[in-house]
């Protein structure tokens, strides 16, 4: 049986607020996104009674360690015992890093268009697909042998929908994914909390 992953996507950043593309730009995380990252712990010590009795392995991007804090803390654990892992960062927009869907489509409409015709697996200047982004998931996930949390990006999580769930890759690539909340994976199935 494959380990539950409680996943916490980090909370929201300006960039968030502004639907800037963030991708792998170490953005930290605004006032509203630490709020979510308290909400998400407690959400965390709901449905796990001793949130660290598992490990705890989070993307290395500033956002993605300030919500990990952020949630020990905010149910009396120790903000920095967590390990990180590469492997868990976003997928990277490359050029389009730092800009909105608008835009994008006053520079270069044909190219959004593109991605919105295949979002898995269109690949942006020097950028990374979801497809691209699967491939380094799995691999990591491979390694997962132990229930854990989880605290990553949106695109993480869709892949992970994907990879654990079946879910259709065109379907994962619309999925919301929500800050502040906690997405339960088990067995092949996942619960939004």
């Amino acid at each position: 049986m494959a380990p539950t992953l409680y996943f916490m996507r980090h909370g929201e950043t300006d960039w968030n607020a502004q639907a800037r593309l963030q991708g792998q730009r170490d953005i930290p995380l605004n006032q509203t996104g630490r709020l979510q990252a308290g909400e998400a712990g407690r959400k965390l010590a709901s449905v796990l009674h001793e949130p660290d009795s598992l490990p705890w392995i989070v993307s290395p991007m500033e956002r993605t360690r300030e919500t990990a804090e952020l949630a020990r803390k905010a149910v009396g654990l120790p903000p920095t015992h967590y390990a990180m892992d590469n492997r868990l960062k976003e997928l990277t927009f490359g050029d389009w890093e730092g800009k909105t869907w608008s835009e994008l489509k006053g520079v270069d409409k044909p190219s959004v268009e593109a991605r919105y015709a295949d979002k898995w697996g269109y690949v942006p200047p020097n950028g990374e697909s979801y497809a691209m982004l699967h491939d380094r998931i799995k691999g990591w996930l491979d390694t997962v042998n132990q229930d854990s949390v989880i605290v990553s990006h949106g695109g993480v999580a869709r892949v992970l929908m994907v990879l654990r769930t079946g879910m259709p890759s065109h379907e994962a690539a619309d999925a919301e994914i929500w800050q502040g909340k906690l997405l339960l994976f088990r067995s092949d199935t996942t619960v939004w909390i």
